[in-house]
């Protein structure tokens, strides 16, 4: 058992590598910029500098709508070998080009694998992990995300220290050579993940749903021995001969699964409205808002990308034990009553460790809770003839409530205030509360096989 546990782990966590080039490619835009900026002569236009921040955006929700479809069709390890590969051509062409417009492209092109990776990684180890231990494995997914960011925010860090070497001024190497480091330095993930994606074995489950049921038989003892895979075939079989229509678009509005594709898109877009992405990608306006200095900023960062990994952590010991719904439960109503006091204390002008204690705790919180759960819950409550384009549609919904959380803040908190931002935070993270506590069930220690049958009725 130790040895199926040991194999499963590792296919696993090279699953899970999309998930690190996701956090990385997502968050080493933000550290290149005082260079890129200058090179490309964007600190005119605010237009220009929204663009290059936002590009990958237009990939992710173009790799994420098409993946789905295609990894019904063509299986998930391929399109975990297509992201690699787009992975590895983005962190090349970004550092090499000297025009802006192939910056942007590449950029697009790293998003379209980020769209692919966050589509297709959770699920293929929702499919190849058996039901005791499968949110613990699909944690891992969000880990390496985690790990991706914190990993990029390190990477920026150094180069940017190696070429200003404390200087307060950028010099002409800094703006020519610092930021293509920092998109190189995803060779070495990107490159991992590309030759070790031709490794791991195609998923089981859409291999026996392709007909394919003796491959999938082998690998499925290999994961969990010879009961577990006669359990699991047997299953697909029986659901396979009672739902013969195709997979296709249309099938996800037959009555059966038209209520789940719903409970799939509000969890997703419920996952980037709750706001927490606010406090990443607006750290340094939020924390110089608190009254701190613009060195202290930069540390309290730091503090929050730590806290996001060990509270993901805690997730992945517990989303098994407790459960899906109340780690939903906790993060929900915990950030409606964080938002609500750290609203509170910008409209009483409260500054200094307070704001950061707060935001840590709205951290910790969404790492344990919606950040990682949000991806378990996905990869489990779809039929798996559909689970690729239901995904690929959560996913797709997922970037767009994103691409408008981020565009909106800085609107929100020029008509309202960070005081009535947060307290509209605060609002939309109760109306999730409730939405989970009515439609969602516990979907804990309960086979894929299971859940179809249970959801789809």
């Amino acid at each position: 058992m130790k040895q199926t546990t040991t194999y499963l782990l590792l296919i696993c966590l090279v699953s899970a590598m999309g998930g690190l080039l996701f956090g990385y490619d997502w968050v080493v835009i933000g550290g290149a910029k005082i260079f890129y900026e200058p090179f490309f002569n964007l600190e005119g236009s605010a237009a220009l500098r929204g663009w290059a921040m936002s590009s990958a955006l237009v990939g992710c929700l173009v790799g994420a709508l098409l993946s789905g479809a295609w990894s019904d069709r063509y299986g998930r390890k391929k399109m975990l070998i297509a992201a690699s590969f787009l992975f590895v051509a983005s962190a090349i062409g970004t550092g090499v080009v000297d025009s802006f417009l192939w910056f942007v492209v590449y950029r697009i092109i790293g998003g379209f694998g980020i769209g692919i990776a966050s589509n297709v990684s959770p699920v293929y180890i929702a499919e190849v992990s058996p039901a005791s231990v499968r949110g613990k494995f699909v944690s891992l997914n969000q880990l390496t995300i985690v790990l991706g960011i914190l990993m990029a925010q390190l990477a920026n860090w150094q180069i940017g220290e190696y070429f200003t070497a404390g200087s307060k001024t950028l010099s002409v190497e800094s703006i020519e050579w610092a930021w293509r480091w920092m998109f190189w330095a995803e060779l070495v993930p990107a490159g991992l993940f590309f030759v070790l994606s031709f490794v791991i074995p195609e998923s089981p489950r859409w291999l026996a749903t392709a007909g394919r049921s003796d491959e999938a038989g082998k690998i499925l003892v290999r994961v969990g021995g010879a009961e577990y895979a006669g359990q699991t075939l047997s299953e697909l079989k029986q659901l396979n001969e009672d739902k013969k229509e195709k997979a296709n678009w249309g099938a996800l509005l037959q009555p059966g699964v038209r209520m789940v594709l719903v409970i799939g898109i509000v969890l997703a877009v419920f996952q980037q409205w709750c706001g927490i992405n606010v406090i990443f990608n607006y750290a340094q306006e939020i924390f110089s808002a608190a009254g701190y200095a613009v060195s202290d900023v930069l540390m309290n960062i730091v503090v929050t990308g730590v806290t996001n990994v060990i509270f993901t952590f805690v997730a992945i010991y517990t989303v098994d034990k407790w459960g899906r719904r109340t780690l939903m439960f906790v993060g929900s109503a915990g950030l409606a009553v964080i938002y609500f006091i750290l609203g509170t204390c910008y409209f009483l002008g409260v500054n200094g460790w307070p704001m950061l204690l707060l935001v840590v705790l709205a951290i910790a919180c969404y790492a344990m809770s919606l950040a990682p759960v949000v991806w378990v819950v996905l990869s489990e409550i779809f039929p798996v003839r559909i689970r690729g384009m239901a995904m690929a549609l959560s996913t797709f919904f997922l970037w767009v409530a994103c691409f408008l959380l981020t565009y909106t803040f800085p609107i929100l908190n020029e008509a309202v205030g960070a005081s009535g931002t947060f307290w509209l935070y605060g609002g939309i993270c109760l109306a999730g509360f409730l939405f989970i506590r009515a439609n969602l069930p516990e979907t804990k220690g309960k086979t894929l096989e299971e859940l179809e049958k249970e959801l789809t009725k």
